[in-house]
């Protein structure tokens, strides 16, 4: 269920209610790719640093360890000791990103495996059953995510096979839910909004797939190629067409701006590699923009990464001794900036969801832009 609390222009103050709790919207999700964060992240600390719902990867735990395996374990959330809301995406994103080592047919696509070559199938059908086997919260439907430059007539015909298989995917979950074996019989579907950056391909699919009335809808292919600007064009003209009483979630974005600015244009969901990648290599998010530890200026500095920050790596050690421990490769160096900067993620959300609550959203996002904007190397 999705109940909006408060609005703000377009910006949405909600709740969604799932049978494994309830999340706050605007949210971030920590990815988990692979069922767990990468930079030795537990589940303890996700629940410490205030982490509502994770997201796993529907081809990597498909390839490594197998999803069967996983659904005779009990599904993702007793696999990786996670009560919590889990959403899976589909695979359809390695359509992309694995260009290399597939093909693309109406039934699907044939993958060669990036781990270790073998052929492997996934069309709409086998996304909802590995989906099922992970037994998720939230499943994604199967789609093509097309460069986004691509040719006009590529990306058309595209979208219409991606409309398609969102059609089997929801009669394929639909037949799942209900079968005796079946982990989470209350899994949810979202589909997913593609075009580039056409805007009369976005428009027309947001139409075409509002009318099946899913649980929820994502727009991806962004953040893979175009400008910040034309990402948030696109966000303009295609939010508006999407169901108004469902949630919406922007794919692979983004950096703190990213959220502001689309939180503003009606976004409810998000999710990014950045803090736990960035983290990894000691760029690190502040209020006041990103610092890299690398930096020699760090060497003699005592202060936490930022004043104020209550994350476990602020309360406790300094950016002298964070930087020494990733400059000797010290896993400890890169787990305490990977734990800062979820914290950051999770607790700007947080944030934004409190000036949302006090009608104070416009000036919030304008404070933190302007603040964002000073560059953080101090």
């Amino acid at each position: 269920m999705y109940k909006i609390l408060k609005q703000e222009g377009n910006a949405k103050r909600a709740e969604v209610t799932t049978v494994h709790g309830t999340i706050q919207t605007p949210v971030f999700m920590n990815v988990g790719t692979i069922a767990a964060i990468k930079g030795a992240v537990g589940t303890e600390d996700l629940e410490k640093i205030g982490t509502q719902i994770q997201l796993s990867n529907t081809y990597h735990l498909h390839v490594r360890p197998g999803d069967e395996i996983v659904h005779r374990l009990g599904g993702l959330h007793k696999f990786m000791v996670w009560d919590k809301p889990i959403l899976t995406d589909s695979g359809g994103f390695q359509v992309f990103s694995l260009a290399g080592l597939r093909k693309i047919k109406e039934e699907g696509v044939y993958f060669n495996s990036h781990v270790d070559g073998r052929k492997i199938f996934m069309g709409p059908e086998q996304s909802m059953q590995i989906q099922s086997n992970l037994a998720s919260t939230i499943a994604m439907a199967f789609d093509e995510c097309p460069p986004s430059k691509a040719e006009y007539q590529y990306v058309k015909d595209s979208v219409d096979r991606t409309t398609r298989w969102l059609v089997r995917c929801k009669n394929e979950i639909n037949r799942l839910n209900q079968l005796e074996k079946t982990i989470n019989k209350q899994q949810w579907l979202f589909g997913i909004n593609q075009g580039a950056v056409y805007d009369d391909i976005r428009i027309d699919h947001a139409k075409r797939i509002a009318e099946l009335d899913l649980d929820g809808y994502a727009l991806g292919g962004l953040a893979v190629g175009e400008s910040h600007e034309e990402m948030y064009h696109v966000l303009d003209v295609t939010v508006p067409h999407l169901p108004k009483d469902k949630p919406t979630y922007l794919m692979g974005v983004g950096t703190p701006a990213n959220i502001l600015e689309s939180v503003d244009r009606g976004v409810d969901f998000f999710d990014c590699v950045y803090p736990s990648r960035n983290g990894r290599h000691g760029h690190l998010y502040t209020h006041y923009g990103k610092i890299n530890l690398f930096n020699a200026k760090y060497e003699l500095d005592t202060r936490p990464i930022e004043d104020g920050c209550n994350c476990p790596a602020c309360q406790r050690y300094s950016r002298a001794y964070i930087r020494h421990l990733l400059k000797a490769k010290e896993m400890l160096g890169m787990r305490l900036c990977v734990l800062h900067n979820l914290y950051f993620y999770n607790h700007l959300m947080e944030e934004i969801r409190n000036a949302l609550d006090e009608g104070q959203f416009g000036s919030f996002k304008r404070e933190m832009l302007d603040k964002l904007l000073q560059g953080g190397e101090s």
